[in-house]
């Protein structure tokens, strides 16, 4: 029985287990407030209660572990060798800690527990102590992360002799906490164990990145020249005090620390002329970086007014999608100082909608072949509805084929396919033949050993659960470089057995030659890392960011597979490979991703490739993961086979992430949870996930001024393309978001598992969905390509849904349901062109206000093509919501995408 009176988590629908949220955190609801805290002494200390001897002090990882907790250092600030984890939603009823202690006498002791809570609301756990079974509330901070440590102490009543203390994660718990130790005290005093709480200012790893605050060295200028291709600094990512210029025009960078990270597209590798527009009130310098890396200080003189200046600089840059960064490094501006636009001589615009990557995607069903062509279907567990475009073709044979010819270079090659798993779900591989003009340049793995899981979610690995699901992944390998104009077969041979290929799609590119190692650089190798043995390589690689987080170093990753059996911890800290094809973190059994600890984090250029087969919230790795504090970036980084590719954790404020590649993980994509401030994630390209491919998560804090900006996302499996739940003034702008399957939106706004709510403007525009949308079994409903839902609290503050091109919806093109009101919908410039459902559902209360939305070739329910149950404001402009919709397709034909036999431009 539970002393303590709390209110308990309501039982999640089924669905909510299974729908764009990583389980392990779906239970951080907000609980009331904690009690107050107890009376600094007993009122009366029976014997013995300040015997010598105390405290007591034991540490979690000594403990006694059971139902799922385990040891883990992945956080910083633990006393011992590390502290008990484990306490998620998937070891609910299971996971227990259990010490013993030597009460020196009978009486009454304060019980400590040092513990961490980093999503900023209070979680529970059950005490057992001195026969007594009582819910204990440990509150967390706003802005804690999850290096800081909080002691909690209840009173309790303890025999002399050895006596049992547990604390268990019971179904009426919150758990979400980590454990580093107990001690039995006096009561009252709260100093112990492990030193007891952190001092707020002192969380390790937080702070501004110091790292390029020593930087002297000028970039050497020169004259700038007219034209080249501008990218502005207004729709850059700026952080850490650098903020948008009264007139949305520039970027102020007045702040001392301000940072402004700009993403550009060179036409070349090389050196350039990069010219950057500034004014300035008074002399000023920032530290220049390409691509994460310093490269020396750059003079802004003022001739005394704040007239618009450009100076040019010769730097070294990347061909495609590279950073350039503009940084104060504590001396902040005698006055003002902001940043306009960075022009590349040779440079091209990014996309207009979805990644800018280097690659080109050949889809399978467009190919030139003699094998089967799947019908189209979006049925759940059906193959063809996991593909791409929702087709694919099946070589059966030997000699069946498929077939395009290149329209760019390329030495480097992804398939997309399916093969059937074994009997015992373990999977098998073969290879199909690659053949440039008819002749064999080589083969590409094809593998079912990460694909095909069963039953229900969150779907394992046993073929004896049915409801096969999850049948592609992808294969890769390097090829002599073919030309433009190259026919490129893949080709069913006799080396690839009997076993039926489904292609799904392939991916050619020029990958560069391997980057050079920076100079000073520690590699990882001279500490004792072996590339492509299998022996774990995890000491060698920390001895090295230990070595260099003394100076704020680089640790080097060199060509090669390096094997990780757990996660490196990195801040303070560069860890930069020679590229994603080449330098590789291989995890094993589904461990060894990155871990970041705090500010000045920088992961570039290289590729963690896990192992994971099922989806374990509690056991396996994300590929990256994190607080980043203060000046991190995370760039050139591909994610496969892992948990998630990157999760982004409360303690970062101003990350950037910038040319992902996500591929093939078994909960979300990409994934900001809690209180994670200015972090923006642009040019990612994420297929196959097993959750949310993009997923802002308000928990316990809120998600502020974050963006996904310019991201493709291509066929989650579970969830949505994107999904804001709750937060402060976030923005999904410039997406492609294609084949959503089950439980899914395109893009969803949602009060969904009880977030932070809502404050500021939440923006969802310039974007582009193609067949999103999905059936959700467990209630038995629809979501539809763009989903508004008031789930757990009203949506009070504006939603702002403009520029956006919905196409072939599998059901509605905008739904807005749930239990409450939907207060300030704002819905513009929007094309709705083909849904199996309706334009328009709103079935929720609120003013909703529709400009200029175009809604054709909709499926016309009996009832209309729309439903309005709030306030509906016409504000012009609007075609086919009150009256019928046009049957033809509205746009100019441009035959960019085919849809049920139709061409629509798809912007």
């Amino acid at each position: 029985m539970h002393l303590a009176p709390s209110r308990r988590l309501a039982a999640l629908p089924a669905a909510a287990v299974a729908a764009g949220l990583i389980a392990a955190a779906l239970i951080a609801a907000p609980l009331p407030a904690a009690a107050a805290p107890l009376a600094s002494a007993a009122a009366e200390d029976p014997p013995g209660t300040t015997a010598a001897g105390l405290p007591i002090e034991l540490e979690a990882e000594d403990a006694v572990l059971a139902g799922g907790a385990g040891v883990n250092d992945n956080h910083l600030g633990y006393s011992g060798s590390g502290f008990v984890d484990g306490f998620v939603i998937d070891h609910t009823g299971t996971a227990a800690v259990t010490f013993t202690v030597d009460v020196p006498v009978e009486g009454d002791y304060g019980l400590n527990l040092r513990y961490t809570n980093g999503l900023g609301s209070d979680m529970t756990l059950s005490q057992v102590a001195g026969g007594e079974d009582r819910q204990v509330v440990l509150p967390s901070a706003a802005g804690a992360s999850w290096s800081f440590w909080f002691v909690h102490q209840e009173v309790v009543h303890l025999a002399a002799g050895p006596q049992q203390v547990t604390y268990r994660f019971d179904a009426d718990d919150t758990g979400n906490v980590n454990l580093d130790a107990i001690a039995l005290t006096t009561v009252g005093d709260l100093s112990t164990p492990g030193g007891g709480r952190t001092d707020p200012g002192e969380q390790p790893g937080a702070g501004p990145d110091t790292r390029w605050d020593g930087i002297v060295e000028s970039v050497r200028t020169t004259k700038p020249k007219r034209g080249g291709t501008a990218f502005e600094a207004e729709t850059a990512h700026r952080a850490n005090g650098a903020v948008a210029t009264a007139d949305g025009g520039a970027v102020d960078l007045t702040a001392e620390r301000a940072r402004l990270v700009v993403a550009v597209n060179a036409d070349r590798a090389g050196k350039q002329d990069v010219v950057v527009r500034y004014r300035a009130a008074a002399e000023a310098s920032v530290v220049v970086a390409v691509d994460g890396h310093p490269v020396g200080r750059l003079a802004l003189p003022t001739r005394g007014g704040e007239e618009w200046r450009d100076v040019a600089m010769p730097l070294t840059l990347r061909e495609g999608i590279g950073t350039i960064e503009l940084r104060r490094t504590g001396d902040a501006a005698g006055g003002r100082l902001a940043v306009d636009a960075v022009r590349l001589r040779d440079g091209s615009p990014v996309a207009a909608r979805g990644a800018t990557v280097p690659f080109t995607t050949h889809e399978a069903e467009r190919g030139t072949t003699n094998g089967e062509v799947l019908a189209p279907s979006r049925t759940f567990r059906e193959l063809a509805a996991e593909a791409s475009g929702r087709q694919a073709v099946t070589l059966s044979e030997p000699g069946q084929y498929v077939e395009w010819r290149l329209d760019a270079a390329a030495n480097a090659l992804v398939v997309r396919a399916s093969i059937p798993d074994t009997a015992d779900g373990a999977g098998q591989s073969t290879t199909l033949a690659v053949l440039a003009d008819g002749r064999k340049v080589g083969d590409v793995p094809v593998s079912s050993v990460y694909a095909w899981v069963y039953g229900g979610y969150p779907y394992g690995n046993d073929p004896e659960a049915g409801g096969a699901q999850r049948f592609f992944d992808d294969g890769s390998v390097r090829l002599p470089r073919l030309r433009e104009g190259t026919v490129l077969r893949l080709e069913k041979d006799a080396s690839s057995g009997a076993l039926p290929i489904t292609v799904d799609l392939a991916e050619t590119e020029d990958a560069p030659e391997p980057y050079a190692r920076p100079a000073g650089s520690l590699d990882v190798r001279d500490f004792g890392a072996v590339a492509d043995d299998g022996i774990d390589d995890a000491a060698a690689f920390g001895e090295a960011i230990a070595a260099a987080q003394e100076t704020g170093g680089i640790v080097w990753v060199p060509e090669g597979r390096f094997t990780l059996a757990k996660r490196l911890r990195l801040h303070g800290v560069t860890l930069r490979g020679a590229g994603a094809w080449y330098s590789v973190l291989e995890g094993v059994d589904g461990r060894g991703g990155l871990y970041a600890m705090g500010s000045g984090t920088t992961i570039a250029d290289l590729k963690v490739d896990g192992d994971v087969r099922y989806r374990d919230d509690a056991r396996f790795d994300a590929a990256v993961e994190g607080a980043f504090g203060q000046g991190s970036l995370v760039q050139g980084v591909w994610a496969e086979h892992t948990k998630v590719g990157l999760w982004v954790d409360a303690g970062t404020d101003g990350l950037a992430a910038v040319d992902l590649r996500v591929r093939n993980t078994f909960a979300d994509g990409v994934h900001l949870h809690g209180a994670v401030a200015d972090t923006r994630v642009e040019h990612a390209s994420v297929r196959n996930t097993g959750d949310d491919a993009m997923a802002m998560w308000s928990s316990g804090g809120a998600v502020a001024r974050s963006s996904f900006v310019h991201a493709t996302v291509q066929t989650p499996l579970l969830g949505n393309g994107a999904a804001v739940y709750g937060g402060e003034a976030n923005r999904v702008s410039g997406l492609l978001v294609r084949d959503t399957l089950t439980a899914a939106a395109g893009v969803a706004v949602s009060t969904r598992f009880n977030p932070v709510p809502f404050s500021g403007t939440t923006v969802v525009e310039d974007s582009t969905l193609i067949r999103t949308g999905g059936w959700e079994p467990n209630w038995n409903t629809s979501f539809g390509a763009i989903w508004v839902f008031a789930d757990t609290s009203h949506l009070t503050t504006p939603v702002v849904l403009r520029d956006l091109d919905v196409l072939d919806s599998t059901y509605e093109g905008l739904l807005v349901s749930g239990g409450h009101w939907v207060d300030d919908l704002r819905v513009a410039d929007v094309r709705i062109d083909g849904t199996g459902s309706y334009a328009v559902a709103a079935r929720v209360g609120g003013e909703h206000r529709f400009a200029n939305v175009r809604a054709t070739r909709i499926a016309a329910p009996a009832d209309g093509p729309t439903q309005f149950w709030g306030t509906f404001i016409d504000e012009g402009g609007n075609l086919g919501l009150v009256g019928p919709a046009p049957a033809a397709c509205s746009v100019e034909v441009d035959g960019s995408e085919e849809i049920d036999g139709v061409a629509c431009a798809v912007g």
